[in-house]
């Protein structure tokens, strides 16, 4: 296989040679070992090897939904969000959000960031970034379980892994009581993160911590 500027820079900071082994993988859950056979400026040449059993996914896809932050917090969280197992991440504008929108850049760039995780992590698996979609368009299949402050309900109390899961934390200064209300009646289970109302980034580490320690 042949690897453009982006991966044979990659291989350069790692200061691999022609010789060396490494580990490839396509992002849906397939690796292989390889060894590199040729290494140039913008280009690397690879001989694909034995197919190899990679890390253990959960048992149901997990989709995070979570609400449009400002600066590098979306960053920190698909990065996250990546090492804990999810499989696509999809962007909610909702009542509160920090910003309205996104553009084509920045969503490329958490794509990437998305990428760089699964190579970080040794994950084969790269999650999709979906482009925000409106809190009432979501649509979901299996379990939703929304985050949120002053639920008497515990996640591990309602939690299956019969069908695919979907967590969705909001903004700074949270949900309001409206869209909470509207995903509840269309059968999401509001749920308590504890005592201590968490930052809009860290909120879903802890959700999606929660969830992927009862799945593996």
């Amino acid at each position: 296989m042949t690897l453009g500027p982006r991966e044979a820079r990659h291989l350069h900071v790692l200061r691999l040679r022609p010789g060396d082994r490494v580990r490839v993988f396509d992002g849906q859950g397939a690796e292989a070992e390889a060894t590199v056979e040729a290494l140039e400026e913008g280009r690397a040449v690879l001989a694909l090897g034995e197919r190899v059993e990679g890390a253990a996914e959960t048992p149901q896809p997990v989709t995070l939904a979570v609400a449009l932050l400002k600066g590098d917090k979306l960053a920190d969280v698909v990065r996250a969000a990546t090492e804990l197992g999810v499989a696509r991440v999809q962007l909610l504008v909702t009542r509160h959000a920090d910003a309205r929108e996104m553009g084509g850049q920045k969503l490329a760039r958490l794509r990437r960031v998305a990428e760089e995780a699964s190579k970080q992590s040794r994950r084969a698996v790269t999650p999709e970034v979906l482009a925000p979609t409106e809190l009432a368009g979501l649509s979901w299949e299996g379990q939703l379980f929304v985050a949120q402050p002053g639920s008497q309900e515990r996640l591990t109390d309602h939690l299956r892994w019969e069908a695919p899961v979907t967590v969705l934390t909001g903004p700074e200064g949270g949900l309001s009581e409206a869209e909470v209300a509207a995903l509840t009646a269309r059968g999401a289970v509001a749920v308590t993160l504890g005592p201590r109302i968490l930052r809009a980034e860290t909120a879903p580490v802890a959700l999606l911590g929660a969830i992927v320690a009862t799945g593996v």
